[in-house]
């Protein structure tokens, strides 16, 4: 399909600067940006009518099925939520809950702007098919830990889905350090360096989750890894609350990336990541998701920017820190090379066409000083008119057009209430 957008704003996030112009795929990639009108034939040609195209967000950390426990377990601290809540019913998830749940989830993120994610769950088989069936591109982790998975397994699903579908990829990982054993982690070590490949996992969340790990092993999670030799082709941790100097000068000498998941390290009362402390030390690789549903509640990349900003500035006791065009690039540029999509982290020729549409048209976005301070503080859902993922409109004007979102309603609130038990 070739799409030309036309009478643009558009922030290629390769820099600060705005381009007046037009914006043309050709297939799954762009074709061309500038200021010069292209004349050509195309299958839809587009007047943006002055609003705003930037790369698509990236969720760099999500759980995208867990869209069935949402506001199903709230208000309790994480242990208790994690245990009691969400591992018991987890259990009970068929493969067809997890394609009818991560389509859900997938149908928020387009609302968001969101073209892609970093998931971590289950039944494989179906999250990539539920991806693959709506056309929209994620990247699968491993999630192996003493509940269930093997080595060899994590080492089957790394060479399947990494050759399923061109909107599907996987990236080696593991839960957490506090439920997997030893023998385990030395094995995806093993792993990591057999293919070369970069290895994720949940990483120092929590305070308790820290304290466990020097009462086992005498240091930290991070520094265990890096003992282990997990990441000696890079890789990274998700939410890394409770880092220290040692901590964060592995994650800077090994060039890992730092998610952080400020709504819901927030809302489980987990802590703030330190950020700005991180880029003091000299970490430089960072990104930002969502988590899940069942504990953000909300998968909403503009809460996560406003929210990481303002974070940073309270921690901080600095209204200047953690500037917006910085977040920005975070859920943008920094979440596409965390995930390893290095073709969908800007605007360019020749990258793939995964972009938004932003309606600079509505009061939030009014007046324009500068776009990227609005999208981060002012920012919300609503402003999100179109949202393509490679090359091909999955989401325009409140209308998802590659699923149909009343029978996902449908079948989400049955199956919810047949594992939920209400």
């Amino acid at each position: 399909m070739k799409l030309r957008f036309y009478n643009a704003k558009i922030l290629s996030m390769e820099n600060e600067n705005i381009i007046n112009g037009e914006l043309c795929t050709d297939g799954n990639k762009i074709s061309y940006i500038g200021e010069e009108s292209q004349s050509g034939k195309y299958d839809r040609e587009i007047d943006v009518c002055g609003n705003l195209i930037i790369p698509g967000f990236k969720n760099a950390h999500t759980h995208t099925a867990m869209t069935f426990l949402r506001s199903f377990a709230d208000d309790l601290p994480l242990n208790d939520w994690l245990y009691n809540q969400v591992f018991p019913h987890e259990a009970k998830l068929t493969d067809e809950a997890v394609y009818v749940f991560t389509q859900l989830g997938n149908m928020e993120y387009l609302t968001s702007g969101i073209t892609a994610s970093f998931d971590m769950y289950m039944k494989l088989s179906a999250y990539a098919k539920a991806n693959a069936d709506m056309g929209y591109r994620t990247v699968l982790c491993g999630s192996i830990n003493d509940f269930g998975g093997t080595v060899e397994g994590i080492e089957e699903e790394f060479n399947t889905y990494n050759s399923y579908n061109p909107l599907i990829s996987y990236q080696l990982g593991f839960h957490a350090e506090y439920t997997t054993k030893l023998e385990i982690l030395e094995g995806m070590s093993r792993l990591s360096q057999k293919y070369k490949a970069p290895l994720y996992t949940h990483n120092s969340e929590t305070k308790s989750e820290v304290d466990g790990c020097f009462e086992r092993y005498k240091m930290s999670p991070t520094q265990l890894f890096d003992k282990l030799g997990m990441f000696e082709y890079g890789g990274g941790g998700f939410h890394c609350v409770w880092f220290d100097e040692k901590d964060m000068e592995i994650f800077c000498r090994k060039n890992l990336w730092m998610v952080t998941n400020p709504a819901s390290n927030l809302k489980l009362a987990s802590g703030i990541a330190p950020i700005c402390e991180m880029k003091r030390k000299g970490m430089k690789n960072f990104a930002i998701g969502t988590d899940g549903a069942a504990s953000n509640n909300c998968l909403d990349m503009f809460r996560e920017m406003f929210l990481t900003a303002g974070l940073q500035k309270v921690k901080e006791n600095d209204a200047a820190a953690c500037p917006a065009f910085d977040v920005l690039e975070m859920a943008t540029k920094g979440g596409a090379l965390a995930m390893g999509l290095s073709d969908c982290d800007v605007l360019a020729a020749g990258k793939k066409a995964d972009l938004v549409v932003i309606d600079l048209n509505q009061p939030n976005m009014q007046p324009i000083h500068n776009i990227a301070k609005n999208l981060v503080y002012a920012g919300s859902k609503q402003n999100v008119k179109m949202t393509v993922v490679d090359g091909k409109i999955l989401y325009e004007d409140g209308k998802f057009l590659t699923v149909d979102a009343d029978e996902v309603y449908k079948r989400a609130n049955k199956l919810a209430r047949e594992i939920c038990g209400d």
